[in-house]
């Protein structure tokens, strides 16, 4: 049976967080660490990558586009300029399968991208200090499209264009064990972008609010 990209993350992240348990065991009886100003936080994540295509359109032919979701690794970096307020950079890259539906030609394999998508965000972090600490942030992204493939047959020829937005995000961190913490994050990333397909002679252009949904879970480390 296949998993869905949300499911694969968070099995992923539970065996992240059990390895880190077996390495360091609990101990309730410490004081949490906590987020302090000029520390680092470095996380693994293991990430869902949900496409929403909330609106999209196809040139000349009508219909909308449909993108695959993908799950993958993910790093991430944070600085705390204090226990509140913090910056978080990512680092990931998944692969996406794309298809043109209910067009004047019927369904149709378009092709596949990778994508790129750095994020910086600024955080507000609350309860710096404690155990349980939920945060909240919004900031920046860039997605860079490479090695797109047309499908082949119908479709001869396929691009797509890198694009800028916003990025809003919400989570939290739990220090469960020494400068160990176990993450759950969700991003929405407000992404438009235009695919461009040649079809033989015909050239057709796609617009599409992917607007991917970005859930993820696992362990870091402050140090």
């Amino acid at each position: 049976m296949r998993r869905s990209p949300v499911a694969s993350a968070l099995l992923g992240a539970m065996a992240l967080a059990g390895t880190a348990s077996a390495q360091s065991p609990l101990d309730m009886s410490q004081p949490p660490v906590g987020k302090q100003a000029g520390t680092l936080m470095i996380r693994l994540r293991a990430i869902g990558v949900i496409p929403l295509d909330a609106d999209s359109s196809i040139s000349t032919i009508g219909g909308h586009v449909s993108t695959t979701s993908q799950a993958a690794p993910e790093v991430d970096i944070s600085y705390f300029f204090t226990g509140n307020l913090a910056v978080e950079l990512i680092a990931a890259t998944t692969k996406h399968t794309m298809r043109a539906t209910g067009t004047a030609a019927g369904n149709v394999d378009v092709g596949s991208t990778w994508v790129l998508p750095p994020t910086l965000t600024v955080q507000y972090h609350f309860m710096p200090h404690e155990r349980l600490s939920p945060y909240v942030g919004v900031g920046l992204n860039a997605s860079f499209f490479y090695s797109t493939k047309a499908a082949g047959g119908t479709v001869t020829g396929l691009s797509v264009n890198d694009s800028w937005g916003p990025a809003i995000q919400a989570g939290f961190d739990y220090n469960f064990s020494g400068h160990w913490f176990a993450n759950m994050d969700v991003k929405q990333i407000f992404l438009n972008t235009a695919a461009h397909v040649s079809a033989g002679a015909v050239k057709l252009k796609a617009k599409d609010a992917l607007d991917p949904l970005v859930i993820g879970a696992g362990i870091g480390y402050r140090f």
